[in-house]
């Protein structure tokens, strides 16, 4: 009798807390969600008298007075805008660093390196007034430069961390390789480390993607002009203008989730697929 494995009866015991665990978190987590969704196509008086409840007559006009404004699409355009160009800057200084501190040895290494990751613990509600005087003085006010760059320099620790782990598991055999058949270092990197790499990138992708889209301390400091507003910033101006609509502010909060929410759902599997691929080594 081999008493080395357990039967698939006793690790779906053992696993059974966790799972409970993970269906009560979601739960709490789709509860404001669903509670939204349907908000957004009942009448105002509907949602105090049935919350939860379907709604009697399904009230459209909410969402589509939402999607037939201007300054919603204006604030999607600016949001993507942001959010694409603090990625492709972010992953590709990342990825650079990533690998110098990954395959190369030099005086200094870890200390720099741990320089990179002390950046996590740096609040960022704590800088925010130094970086609105080093912004206006660099005329970077009202513009989205001002956001990008602020954005990038603080997505850059964790994107470091993840790429370096996930190049120092290449094994080194494949680099002395390339080597051999005459491939530069930067050729290694550009050519054999970069589309193996496809998980952990789509990782620090997805990470910077939903942090610019969800940041709303930044572009509150440094744009004042309403036509560079993101949708964080929309959704804070439309509140206050429809304090007593909460239906079609609902309605609003959904329409401004769904592009986030679709892009992670696409990306969710090579999310997971980096982390775990970027934790074997290092």
């Amino acid at each position: 009798m081999n008493h080395g494995k357990r039967s698939p009866a006793r690790r779906r015991r053992n696993t059974l807390p966790l799972h409970v665990i993970a269906v009560i978190v979601g739960v709490f987590m789709v509860i404001p969600v669903f509670y939204a969704l349907l908000g957004g196509f009942k009448e105002n008086s509907e949602l105090s008298e049935n919350p939860f409840g379907l709604p009697e007559a399904w009230i459209t006009a909410n969402y589509t007075d939402v999607l037939g404004s201007g300054s919603f699409w204006l604030q999607v355009w600016n949001s993507t805008f942001i959010a694409v160009i603090t990625t492709v800057l972010t992953v590709a200084l990342a990825a650079l660093a990533g690998f110098v501190f990954a395959r190369f040895a030099f005086r200094g290494r870890e200390l720099f390196f741990t320089l990179f990751t002390a950046g996590l613990m740096f609040p960022f509600a704590v800088a925010i007034l130094p970086i609105f005087v080093l912004l206006r003085t660099f005329g970077l006010l009202d513009n989205p430069l001002g956001v990008i760059l602020t954005q990038a320099a603080f997505g850059l620790p964790l994107t470091i961390i993840i790429l370096r782990g996930f190049f120092r598991s290449i094994p080194g055999e494949i680099e002395e390789a390339a080597t051999i058949d005459g491939c530069t270092p930067f050729g290694f990197f550009w050519r054999i480390l970069l589309p193996m790499a496809r998980p952990a990138m789509a990782t620090v992708s997805v990470l910077a993607i939903v942090g610019s889209w969800n940041n709303f301390m930044l572009p509150l400091v440094v744009f004042s002009d309403e036509a560079s507003w993101t949708l964080p910033l929309g959704i804070q101006q439309f509140q206050g203008q429809y304090a007593s609509d909460t239906a079609r502010i609902l309605a609003y909060l959904i329409l401004a989730m769904v592009p986030a929410l679709g892009f992670y759902a696409i990306a969710e599997r090579h999310l997971v697929g980096g982390l775990t691929a970027g934790a074997t080594k290092g």
